[in-house]
């Protein structure tokens, strides 16, 4: 069960079976509903576009929000008019999403089989145990979304996890605490310092390709941190160039984002599962509270948008679908035996969310893997270890690798005096 919501799970294959997930036994990969290789397809490319374009705007400015909402609305205004009838925007939700795995078991005469997800595929992989437990004979859950507790306000206790679990890495690293001090207040001065004056500049695409024009401020060096669209083992240098007018590396990390394959990713999924299961119950002051417990000092301009998802409040006014949350945000309590995974870097869903989960999954067994981000097993050979002994003896996983873990040591840059 992929990522997203929204990710194209045909696209994972390579990823999975350079993991090994498929050495021993068969896997069995689905698109979800609405996604690429589904009717129909809940693509945008005028989101895609926009996303496109937006790297040479403001982050957080309303006139940035503005332009979002727009290509959200000729993105719904195109898939309700797709056929006669239209798409039913409704029935892309994490209930029907279940629903369609339960109905895919029963199809392939498929007594008993494993199930694995990672980030948003955890909240679907939770949901489909809570209402499909039969034939269920284990459930992997990679990067967790707990479904009673996924919200916008969550996403800035996930960022905080996240970043500060990488500064704390660095100051037990010798060499990088000498080098990189006080990174908190180093990323505080400069969310501060862009915010009030952005930088515009010509930046080259990790990818390669001609420069485009990207903008950086506050809210933008947020999301890159989040995204991990700069390793985690080069975060502190990129923090103390950008503290010494080298913006290079959060520059390029920005101008990744010019550069989209359109139509690709479903964000017509992502909207009716977000504005429907994660989005009702917060208000605004909610959401800006809880950056302000998690990064105080921040402007409200930053702490006002989720992490990942900006100007969603104005967005799912514009989507439309009905509040689902008293289906959906639903503690899932299982004794079948499951695997817990998170890593310690994940600024995305914070490490100690898989715990959280763990706690009413009664035959469960937690995982923490040292120095990695967002979507562990692909990363950790150790991760895998642990995947495919799970898979043999889900009650008694071997996990001895993970003593001896660490974080990888930070990249250290000479000092501006010395370099």
């Amino acid at each position: 069960m992929t990522g997203g919501p929204g990710g194209d799970a045909i696209g994972d294959i390579p990823f999975l079976i350079g993991s090994g997930v498929n050495r021993n036994r068969n896997l069995i990969v689905m698109a979800q509903r609405g996604t690429l290789h589904a009717q129909p397809n809940l693509a945008c490319p005028e989101i895609d576009r926009f996303y496109a374009d937006a790297v040479g705007l403001r982050y957080d400015a309303p006139s940035t929000g503005r332009l979002l909402v727009r290509a959200t609305k000729e993105c719904r205004h195109r898939l309700t008019r797709v056929t006669a009838r239209g798409v039913e925007l409704s029935a892309y939700n994490t209930t029907e999403n279940a629903a369609d795995f339960a109905d895919l078991r029963r199809a392939l005469r498929i007594d008993r089989w494993n199930v694995y997800g990672y980030s948003y595929g955890t909240d679907l992989a939770l949901t489909y145990l809570r209402r499909h437990p039969q034939g269920v004979r284990s459930v992997a859950i990679d990067s967790v979304v707990p479904p009673q507790i996924v919200s916008l306000p969550w996403t800035w206790d996930s960022a905080s996890e996240g970043i500060n679990t990488i500064f704390a890495a660095c100051a037990a690293q010798p060499r990088c605490k000498n080098r990189y001090p006080n990174l908190r207040r180093v990323l505080t001065q400069q969310v501060r310092r862009l915010e009030a004056r952005p930088l515009r500049l010509m930046a080259q695409p990790p990818a390669g390709g001609p420069s485009v024009t990207v903008v950086l401020d506050g809210g933008a060096l947020v999301n890159l941190l989040v995204g991990n669209a700069v390793p985690a083992v080069d975060v502190p240098a990129a923090l103390d160039e950008l503290a010494h007018g080298n913006p290079t590396r959060f520059a390029r990390a920005r101008a990744a984002g010019a550069t989209p394959v359109i139509g690709e990713f479903a964000h017509g999924l992502t909207q009716s599962v977000a504005c429907s299961e994660w989005v009702p119950g917060y208000s605004r002051a909610d959401l800006l509270r809880a950056g302000r417990r998690a990064f105080p000092g921040w402007p409200d301009s930053v702490l006002a948008q989720a992490p990942q998802l900006p100007f969603e409040y104005d967005v799912c006014r514009a989507w439309s679908v009905p509040d689902r949350t008293a289906l959906q945000r639903v503690t899932t309590t299982s004794a079948v035996p499951s695997l817990v995974l998170s890593g310690t870097f994940d600024a995305k869903t914070g490490a100690r969310w898989g715990a959280y989960a763990a706690r009413t999954l009664t035959r469960s067994t937690t995982v923490r893997i040292p120095g990695i981000g967002h979507w562990v097993v692909p990363q950790s050979p150790c991760a895998q270890q642990v995947l495919a002994s799970f898979l043999v003896r889900p009650l008694a996983p071997d996990t001895r690798c993970v003593a001896g873990l660490a974080p990888k040591p930070f990249t250290i840059t000479p000092t501006p005096e010395t370099a």
